[in-house]
């Protein structure tokens, strides 16, 4: 463990998502001045790489998802102008994001690619990665909501996954991971890969604290936006990260210039305020927030309270909770099921 701990400090690497990750905060529409400026910011950082296009991945649209108001050729037009220093990437998903699309995605001159799957679809989706692997140099699978499944039982799934995967990244999807969690997926997934990242949410106000302590359990990778401007409840604030990085041994990636980068972002990223209950309801419980609408809609309907659907939903769910289960759990409710006290994700 310590010599893994030596390695992760010479190749710590930090990841600003904030113009993707931060797309869902502004509902996908960016000012494309606004973006030029931040990314030619970010080149001049030592920030090693940056994650820009639509939140929910490249190509989302074609499944009827909202479009963002810039398109990924564009995205690349504007990557390509101004960030000549610096690696840039995408995230995609199997089910909408073809391989085809992520090849041209790397003509026009993207350095790596970010797979999102959940744990338990990983063995169905090995087919695709091989696809995106062939077409793209980097690529990295992201363990979507990792702590829905137990670690001992995420690692099994897992198997087939060769070198040609750069990186596997444990996701805090939900942001309900605690610091010894977060130490117990990232250890266990550093033991069996050499290189791992992590990506965590701020539902529980640990997003910060988690991604150091992935970093001291062995990932190398670690996702930032500045501001903490993210899906939901945001995500760790890249310009603190960094400074973290400086407490724990050097300046290594300018906080004091990614602070105003920080700045820059919340003066100009008109931010969609959200609900603060569900994001702790959904941490605790273990709902993505992207269910958050249909809990609200079915609670509604079938008069009964959130907690209730959600931990219905949970104990439906052969994994985590996919759309079906939470109209399963609204059927058992309607048929007079008697509710259930929730446990802890965790």
């Amino acid at each position: 463990m310590t010599e893994r701990r030596s390695r992760a400090m010479s190749e710590m690497e930090l990841l600003d998502c904030t113009l993707r990750d931060g797309a869902y905060a502004v509902d996908f529409e960016f000012d494309e001045n606004f973006v030029a400026e931040l990314l030619a910011g970010l080149n001049e950082t030592p920030v090693s790489r940056v994650e820009i296009g639509h939140g929910i991945g490249l190509e989302a649209e074609r499944t009827g998802i909202k479009a963002g108001n810039i398109d990924h050729f564009a995205w690349c037009d504007l990557a390509r102008s101004t960030l000549p220093a610096k690696p840039w990437g995408m995230f995609a998903q199997p089910e909408f994001t073809r391989p085809a699309t992520i090849k041209q995605m790397c003509d026009r001159g993207m350095s790596f690619i970010r797979v999102g799957v959940e744990p338990d679809r990983v063995q169905e989706h090995l087919p695709y990665l091989r696809q995106v692997a062939d077409v793209c140099g980097e690529v990295h699978l992201n363990l979507m909501k990792s702590s829905a499944t137990p670690v001992d039982r995420l690692l099994g799934m897992l198997d087939g996954i060769g070198p040609e995967i750069a990186g596997v990244y444990v996701v805090d999807s939900y942001g309900a991971m605690t610091p010894e969690t977060v130490e117990r997926y990232v250890r266990a997934v550093a033991d069996r890969y050499p290189v791992v990242g992590f990506h965590g949410h701020d539902n529980l106000g640990l997003a910060t604290i988690n991604t150091v302590t992935a970093f001291r359990a062995g990932a190398t990778l670690l996702d930032g936006t500045l501001n903490g401007i993210g899906r939901g409840s945001g995500n760790a604030a890249t310009e603190s990260l960094a400074a973290l990085a400086n407490v724990m041994g050097k300046d290594r990636f300018a906080y004091r210039e990614l602070a105003e980068l920080a700045e820059l972002c919340r003066v100009n990223m008109q931010v969609i305020g959200q609900g603060r209950t569900m994001q702790v309801l959904g941490a605790v419980i273990g709902i993505h927030s992207g269910f958050f609408r249909l809990v609200e809609e079915l609670a509604v309907k079938y008069r009964t309270d959130p907690v209730r659907l959600m931990e219905t939903a949970v104990r439906v769910a052969e994994e985590s909770p996919r759309a079906a289960d939470f109209h399963a759990a609204a059927a058992r409710i309607a048929d007079g099921e008697r509710p259930h006290h929730f446990q802890l994700v965790n």
